[in-house]
Parts: C-alpha cells; sequence; structure tokens
C-alpha cells in the first residue's frame, strides 16, 4: 500500500498550558482515529541544522517544519482526507502531504 508523508508547517503556540493539553489530546485522538494506517506517528523535530553547498553548518532552517507522520493510504485522496482532519489545522499550522516513492532495492518503512 502506498505511504505518504504528512509534513507539520508553521502552527501557532498555545497561549497556555491548558490550552497545550487540550490540542495535545485532540492530537492524540486524531493519531489513534486513524489506527494501523499510521505507520510512524508524531515525529517532532528539534535542534535543526543546515549543511550548506559549502559544507558549513548553521543552526535553524529555512522552512518551518516541526515533525511528521507516515501514514498508509489507498491513495493521494485518502490520505488528504486523514490530512483535513488533523487538529494541528486549529492552531494555524498547514500540512503538505506527499507520496513516497519506493526506490528499487529498497523497503519502505
Amino acid at each position: 500500500m502506498p505511504q505518504f508523508i504528512i509534513v507539520y508547517l508553521g502552527g501557532d503556540q498555545p497561549s497556555s498550558p491548558e490550552e497545550g493539553e487540550q490540542h495535545f489530546a485532540r492530537y492524540m485522538e486524531w493519531l489513534s482515529d486513524l489506527g494501523d494506517a499510521a505507520v510512524s506517528p508524531a515525529n517532532p523535530l528539534k535542534n535543526t541544522r543546515m549543511v550548506n553547498p559549502d559544507g558549513s553548518v548553521t543552526t535553524g532552517s529555512t522552512t518551518t517544519m516541526s515533525g511528521y507522520t507516515l501514514v498508509e493510504a489507498d491513495s493521494m485522496q485518502a490520505a488528504l482526507s486523514m490530512a483535513k482532519t488533523c487538529p494541528f489545522l486549529e492552531i494555524g499550522g498547514s500540512l503538505e502531504v506527499s507520496e513516497l516513492v519506493e526506490m528499487p532495492g529498497q523497503k519502505q518503512a
């Protein structure tokens, strides 16, 4: 079955610890609702570094990517339907959905 990566971009920080807990609970419920389709759920990123063409390393990123989730779905439309129900959208974030390409001789996650 095809696999898709849902990338988390942007999003507002919670205004209080309680708001953060409520959002996290909705997010965990969403992941639970995905069931077995969530191949690799909730992969947050931190301490991003950029390796530049000249080999130098800089702190930070040129994107607002904060994490990703891998899902299995029958089609791009099915993956988009999953993404459209993600509570990350409720906090002003965007989701980028891409199909993973299985390279010859490689096994997908």
